[in-house]
């Protein structure tokens, strides 16, 4: 009997901006100036935000904290086609994100100092907790999507996730259902090349990540996630297509880690240099620098004037931040669900009495 000889499992690559800031006009989004400029300001205040949090944890005034530079494209420019209704559900390496989705940046220097209450979402702002399990959030984010989607609210769930979590059973476990209840997700892979030390080679035999989709029956797509661009115009095209009733999206963002893996981590055991050095030419705020100079967009005094007033809004922050009275040990219990269980009522006066 003749073998069936199946198409490649082939996905489309987006660019839209390369690395000296050229433009593919055909495929650029609408934006207008403004808009460009927003993004551009957002893109350095998280920039700011991430370096000032790592030195304050070398400094002692934090915990443990999760770099995310390198990546601020993936997460702006994912953020800027979500509407505030929407469900985000992250994982711990998008701080990036929440700011970006008007989460308080004092709010999230909290969550690093170690108080919970720092997750607790803005109003109208439907922003799910980070989430340290790896994983763990996808299938939450389906469950939001599908709850959506059974009350006809049009919202849509995205979910975000490094390479390394596609390794996890959460991840299938939510991509198959997503794709039999055609629910209104979308699932964004921040694909760094490296899960804490174990490089992307290691993780799947598969080509690309984005690939992973055809198999759930739904559509991948693999885009430059140093590309601002590329990134806003495939969430806005996945969002746009989940609204509509047409299901969900995996959308691999081919990006890279410029930091350690976590503050406890040293990335020069399993990074050489030279890797460092070729995708730091890659960056993605100084890629938008260079298309937005060309435009007129951009001079040094603009680009000075965001550097300032971006570490003027995190000094702010940082001082409002540490003000913050530490929370009560009685939070342990109170702080769980919205009413007390007789159990943990029982627990508390146990450990802190009546």
């Amino acid at each position: 009997m003749p073998k069936k000889v199946l198409s490649e499992f082939k996905v489309e690559y987006l660019q839209i901006l390369d690395e000296e800031g050229n433009c593919d006009e055909a495929l650029m989004p609408k934006l207008s100036n403004d808009e460009i400029k927003k993004l551009y300001e957002m893109l350095v205040l998280i920039r700011v935000f991430d370096q000032k949090a790592f030195n304050m944890q070398r400094q002692g005034r934090l915990g443990t904290y999760i770099q995310f530079k390198g990546q601020e494209a993936c997460q702006v420019g994912s953020a800027f086609a979500l509407n505030d209704d929407d469900f985000v559900f992250p994982m711990y390496r998008n701080s990036g994100l929440l700011i970006a989705r008007k989460h308080p940046i004092v709010q999230v220097l909290q969550y690093w100092g170690g108080d919970e209450r720092g997750l607790r979402s803005p109003p109208n702002v439907n922003n799910f907790p980070i989430s340290i399990p790896v994983g763990t959030q996808e299938v939450h984010a389906v469950g939001a999507a599908w709850a959506a989607k059974l009350r006809g609210t049009k919202q849509i769930a995205a979910t975000y996730f490094g390479e390394g979590g596609t390794s996890k059973g959460d991840f299938h476990e939510a991509m198959n259902f997503a794709g039999v209840f055609n629910a209104p997700v979308v699932f964004v892979c921040e694909n760094n090349q490296y899960a804490i030390s174990v490089p992307r080679k290691s993780q799947t035999k598969a080509e690309t990540i984005a690939q992973k989709a055809i198999a759930y029956g739904f559509e991948g797509i693999q885009v430059d996630g140093m590309d601002i661009f590329a990134v806003y115009k495939s969430m806005k095209d996945a969002i746009e297509k989940a609204r509509n009733g047409k299901g969900p999206t995996l959308i691999e963002c081919f990006t890279y880690r410029m930091a350690d893996h976590s503050t406890s981590d040293d990335a020069s055991r399993y990074r050489t240099k030279e890797e460092l050095e070729a995708w730091a030419k890659k960056d993605p705020i100084e890629r938008l620098e260079k298309f937005m100079r060309k435009k007129g967009l951009l001079d040094d005094a603009y680009k000075e004037k965001v550097l300032k007033q971006s570490q003027e809004t995190i000094e702010k922050a940082v001082t409002e931040f540490e003000k913050i009275t530490a929370p009560d040990p009685k939070d342990i219990f109170k702080y769980v669900f919205a009413e007390m269980t007789q159990q943990q009522k029982e627990e508390m006066e146990e450990i802190f009495g009546k």
